[in-house]
């Protein structure tokens, strides 16, 4: 062989080798697509259930442990929000994460938790990250490993990346939207929060926003897995949030926004924002106006 097809063979061996990770990463994975690659070098697992009590009982092998709370903190007004680019990267450094880990997410309650992370992961521009399907309680019934050992990974230095998504809405991209009906508003809360009570003044919806509750994304009778696809777009689309078309989610916190965020995204939407300050940041301002009812 001569110089040259040699030196070819090394590009194409080279590419051959980088193209799993070149590809973008799959929002959500199955526990049958994570437990043969436990241990794998650049796959991080992290749990984000719902205590630190269950971690120390038993988790994903490997797995190292971050609180919900460590992505949020609250304002002078008392408005929950997600932390500062500065905070998230000094966690990723500490959980031994780099730009070029695949950071898997998972934790006990279909999602909700881990949807936080991911939302926070591709808004900074992370390319590699996803949400295991039924999280640990799919797991622990398909019979899957679980260790109890506290993972701890050496300390890195997590240089945030470029080129983030564009994923977060502030209050006044959310009143415009409530004004031209663009982006879409989708309402993740119960029927009861849309609706709103008739004697409290400040409650209801944003409106024009459109109801759409966040558990409809998950089957807790099968595992906490994700409802199938062709059955979220049907209910999605009877809401108005159609495929091309720019959504933002909102809830109370921003928590069940997040996992909103994570179901549109799994379907292929790729306009879509959270309202972070949701209805604690927009109920406070005697300004904004409030519908109640179920019409948008």
């Amino acid at each position: 062989m001569n110089s040259n097809r040699m030196r070819r063979a090394g590009i194409l061996l080279t590419l051959l080798l980088l193209t799993p990770w070149l590809q973008a990463a799959p929002v959500m994975v199955s526990g049958d697509w994570l437990e043969p690659r436990l241990g794998q070098p650049g796959l991080v697992i992290v749990d984000m259930s719902v205590g630190d009590a269950q971690y120390q009982r038993f988790h994903l092998p490997g797995a190292v442990r971050l609180p919900y709370q460590a992505l949020v903190q609250k304002r002078r007004d008392g408005v929950s929000v997600r932390i500062d680019d500065g905070r998230l990267a000094a966690i990723l450094g500490i959980l031994g994460i780099t730009p070029e880990d695949h950071v898997v997410i998972y934790d006990d309650m279909g999602g909700l938790n881990a949807a936080r992370l991911f939302w926070e992961l591709e808004r900074i521009g992370h390319k590699q990250v996803s949400v295991l399907d039924g999280g640990l309680v799919r797991w622990i019934l398909d019979r899957r490993p679980v260790d109890n050992r506290q993972v701890q990974r050496p300390r890195v230095r997590y240089a945030l990346p470029e080129g983030g998504r564009d994923n977060d809405a502030a209050l006044a991209q959310v009143r415009n939207a409530m004004e031209t009906g663009k982006p879409l508003l989708l309402d993740v809360r119960t029927e009861q929060e849309y609706r709103g009570k008739p004697r409290v003044a400040r409650s209801g919806h944003v409106p024009g926003a459109r109801f759409w509750p966040w558990d409809q994304a998950v089957d807790f009778d099968a595992g906490f897995v994700a409802r199938p696809a062709d059955e979220l777009r049907a209910s999605l689309a009877a809401a108005g949030a159609e495929k091309g078309r720019p959504v933002i989610t909102y809830c109370r916190t921003g928590h069940r926004a997040a996992r909103a965020y994570l179901t549109l995204r799994r379907l292929g939407f790729d306009q879509v924002k959270v309202y972070d300050g949701s209805m604690a940041e927009w109920s406070r301002n005697p300004d904004l106006p409030m519908k109640q009812g179920m019409e948008p």
